[in-house]
């Protein structure tokens, strides 16, 4: 079941729709049926500098060092 965003054309409300077989479509605000769907983007984590984020490394949070958090040189 995907999830897609919509920007109602009547209010200019923005919101998610999980799209299922017998969604109806239209605006949770207005009832509006003139809807836009929108680019969806999503977030990765990342450290500016083209790596990964510290908290998606690994198990410790910090750099992935399996015996956890402190155990390695990058603390």
């Amino acid at each position: 079941m995907p999830l897609y965003e919509y920007r109602c054309q009547e209010c200019d409300h923005g919101f998610e729709l999980l799209v299922r077989e017998r969604t109806t479509f239209e605006c949770p605000a207005c009832r509006g049926q003139k809807l836009e769907k929108q680019l969806s983007v999503f977030a990765v984590g990342a450290d500016g500098r083209g790596g990964r984020a510290p908290s998606a490394m690994g198990p410790c949070g910090s750099c992935g060092h399996p015996d956890g958090p402190g155990s390695c040189s990058v603390n």
